[in-house]
C-alpha cells in the first residue's frame, strides 16, 4: 500500500525494511536479510524496498554483520546501516556503541566493495546502564567514530594490497577454467559433469582455506 501510494503521489524517496529477530518473538518472518529478501520477492517488491541492516540484529539472528551485509549487497538491496553492536551473551537487542576495530573493518570492507546508497551509517546506539553521565555520550560517539575511521583505513589497505582477494582467487581458480565458467554460466548439465568425473577418475584434492593464516593477515592490518 505504501509503495502504491508513493507512486500515485510521485514520491521517489527510499523505503526500507529491517531484519528484526526476537523483537518481540523468538522467531518471526523478518528474522534476517535472506528472509526479508524472500518476503520482498514473494510480494513482487524486490527493488521497491531496500534493507536497513543492524549489527545487533545480525548477532541475534545467528549471523555476523559481514554476512548480513554480503547477503543484502549481493542482491543490490542494501539501503542503510544501523551501526551498533550488542552483548553476545544476552538474547535481546542492547544497541551498544561500536568500538570493535575488527567489526568496523569488516563493515568497511563491504562498503568499499559494493558502495552504499542512498542511505548511510547511522549510530542507532545507546549508552550502557553503567554509563549515565552526559560526558559518556561524548566518549561513546567519539570512540565509535574513531573505530570506524580506523576500520576504513584498514579495509582500504587490505583491498589496495589484495591481502584477502588474492588468496580467495587462488583457492577458487578452478571456476576460471573452461568447465568452471561453463557451470557458472548455467550451460553445463549433470550428464556432462558425470562424464567428466568418470573420465577423470578421482576428484582433485580440495585446497585449504588457510583460515588461521588469513586471520593473522587481517590482524596485522588492524594493528598497523
Amino acid at each position: 500500500m505504501a509503495v502504491d501510494h508513493a507512486k500515485k503521489i510521485g514520491f521517489d524517496g527510499p523505503f526500507y525494511i529491517e531484519p528484526k529477530p526476537r523483537e518481540p518473538s523468538t522467531h518471526q518472518y523478518d528474522s534476517d536479510a535472506a528472509a526479508c529478501l524472500n518476503f520482498l520477492r514473494e510480494h513482487d517488491l524486490l527493488g521497491e524496498l531496500k534493507l536497513n541492516i543492524e549489527t545487533n540484529h545480525a548477532t541475534l539472528a545467528g549471523h555476523t554483520m559481514m554476512h548480513e551485509l554480503e547477503v543484502a549487497m549481493a542482491a543490490d538491496s542494501l539501503g542503510s546501516i544501523d551501526a551498533n553492536t550488542g552483548d553476545e551473551l544476552i538474547g535481546w537487542d542492547t544497541d551498544q556503541f561500536p568500538t570493535d576495530i575488527y567489526l568496523t573493518t569488516q563493515i568497511m570492507l563491504m562498503l568499499l566493495k559494493y558502495g552504499l546508497a542512498p542511505g548511510g551509517v547511522n549510530f542507532d546506539a545507546k549508552l550502557r546502564r553503567e554509563s549515565f553521565e552526559p560526558i559518556d555520550l561524548f566518549y561513546a560517539h567519539i570512540g565509535s567514530m574513531d573505530a570506524f575511521a580506523r576500520g576504513l583505513k584498514a579495509a582500504a589497505t587490505i583491498i589496495e594490497e589484495g591481502a584477502l582477494a588474492k588468496p580467495l582467487t587462488e583457492r577458487y581458480q578452478s571456476w576460471d577454467s573452461p568447465l568452471g565458467e561453463k557451470i557458472e554460466a548455467g550451460q553445463a548439465s549433470f550428464q556432462e559433469l558425470e562424464k567428466v568425473i568418470l573420465e577423470k577418475g578421482e576428484a582433485s584434492p580440495n585446497r585449504s582455506g588457510r583460515q588461521e593464516l588469513l586471520e593473522n593477515v587481517f590482524n596485522r592490518y588492524i594493528d598497523r
